[in-house]
């Protein structure tokens, strides 16, 4: 019998449909690295996604919470959900960006974007949180990681806590702006673009790394690799 893996992820409470079909796509393309397994997917905003999930796939398996750091939603947020929809006996991966390779895929995709448009300094723009300390250290290690691999000045900025993005990148207006993020939502297409057009910023603004199309195999290893553990 297949093994099941479910791909979860904050999604958009005020939309959930769009985000919830880019992270079904998400789950399709990492099955394709994963023979032997089925991938499913659900939001955390889509009322009832969960519990649907986890009953389509017949018994416990992983979930992996596409999400940029551990701390309150994955610690507590979502084993309560998960519990509540019914996963008893499901294991939960670490979150996608305390994984070792997609700091090294981060870096990969500044030095890329570097080689073709130089820049003089690094924005990470980042979720932040006032609730948990956690996002904002990994994106702050992240930033550090950066500018000693570039050799170029790293500053990461939030949008729900200071520093704030438009604030940062009024201080460094021809920056590489690299979009610390697991998936195109709100704060990527609506709430990062706008702090950038208030801080009359001029810089490359790149996808955000969760979109880079090496994630799909890379989700795929770390699943893998906790399925054999």
């Amino acid at each position: 019998m297949d093994e099941t893996a479910l791909i979860v992820a904050h999604g958009q409470p005020s939309d959930p449909l769009p985000a919830a079909a880019e992270i079904e796509a998400l789950a399709a393309a990492v099955g394709s690295h994963l023979p032997g397994w089925r991938l499913r997917a659900a939001t955390l905003a889509e009322p009832g996604a969960l519990a649907r999930e986890v009953a389509a796939a017949g018994r416990p398996g992983i979930v992996y919470p596409l999400f940029m750091a551990g701390g309150w939603f994955t610690r507590t947020n979502l084993p309560r959900q998960l519990a509540a929809a019914g996963g008893t006996g499901w294991r939960i991966a670490e979150p996608f960006g305390t994984d070792p390779a997609v700091s090294d895929l981060t870096v990969e995709i500044a030095r890329e974007a570097l080689s073709h448009r130089p820049a003089p300094a690094i924005l990470l723009a980042a979720h932040g949180s006032f609730r948990s300390p956690a996002p904002s250290e990994v994106a702050r290690a992240m930033a550090a990681r950066l500018s000693e691999e570039t050799g170029l000045p790293c500053e990461a900025a939030f949008i729900d806590q200071e520093p704030q993005i438009a604030a940062r990148a009024r201080l460094m207006p021809e920056a590489l702006c690299l979009p610390f993020f697991a998936a195109r939502g709100g704060h990527v297409v609506e709430d990062l673009p706008a702090a950038l057009a208030e801080a009359a910023f001029r810089g490359t603004v790149l996808e955000p790394v969760g979109l880079d199309p090496r994630v799909p195999a890379l989700i795929a290893r770390a699943i893998s690799a906790l399925g054999r553990a």
